[in-house]
């Protein structure tokens, strides 16, 4: 066991340190810590020491509001779609709060060190096909938010790419189930029946014709 390191009365940033709480994370001290906007929170030692967390959540806040200003992005009635998508990203990735945590900084997922500045991520949006309507996406759902791995897609491309939409090889040819579906005009849940509920081979579930009821005359 590495000697504990007493961090009391340390700052760090915008936080000093009153105490250790007693809780340990991955073997890592959880301490308490004060910000100097008065919010107190629970920070692991190695994020303190890191320079990784340096307030209560403050700082990025303040950023947000600082970078829209300088750059006009606030329009009347909300928040910029950029701003709105820089946001949420962060929030998911790094919030264990957030409803959508588990889901992406519960499982690794992190956010490119230089996409912490909302300057950098909203100059690669504009140069790399943002428009209004389109929605990020990861192109591998396992990689992390950096501009080699991340596009600009219809929700329908994105709905493609979820982890959840299983792979189907045919012909030398791989690409999500509801792709497949689209492409060959066969209804989404009939396809799903015949792969995951009767279990067909690939190439019959694809090639075999849909009945089509006939109505009486």
């Amino acid at each position: 066991m590495p000697k504990k390191i007493d961090l009391t009365g340390r700052r760090f940033g915008r936080l000093v340190v009153l105490y250790d709480t007693g809780e340990r994370k991955g073997g890592q001290v959880v301490w308490r810590c004060r910000c100097d906007c008065g919010n107190k929170v629970n920070v692991v030692g190695r994020s303190l020491t890191s320079g990784n967390t340096t307030s209560c959540g403050c700082y990025n806040r303040e950023r947000v509001v600082e970078v829209k200003t300088k750059h006009g992005m606030k329009r009347q009635g909300g928040t910029h779609p950029i701003y709105q998508t820089w946001h949420a990203m962060l929030q998911r990735c790094e919030y264990p709060n957030d409803k959508h945590y588990k889901d992406y900084g519960g499982r690794g997922i992190k956010v490119r060190d230089e996409w912490h500045d909302a300057q950098a991520f909203i100059d690669w949006a504009l140069a790399n096909g943002w428009q209004r309507g389109l929605t990020l996406d990861r192109i591998d759902n396992d990689g992390n938010y950096e501009p080699s791995n991340c596009r600009w897609v219809t929700r329908k491309e994105q709905a493609w790419n979820r982890r959840s939409n299983r792979l189907i090889t045919f012909n030398g040819k791989t690409q999500p189930m509801s792709q497949w579906a689209e492409e060959l005009n066969i209804p989404y849940h009939a396809l799903n029946h015949r792969i995951n509920g009767y279990h067909w081979p690939v190439e019959r579930a694809l090639t075999e014709p849909i009945r089509r009821h006939k109505h009486a005359s």
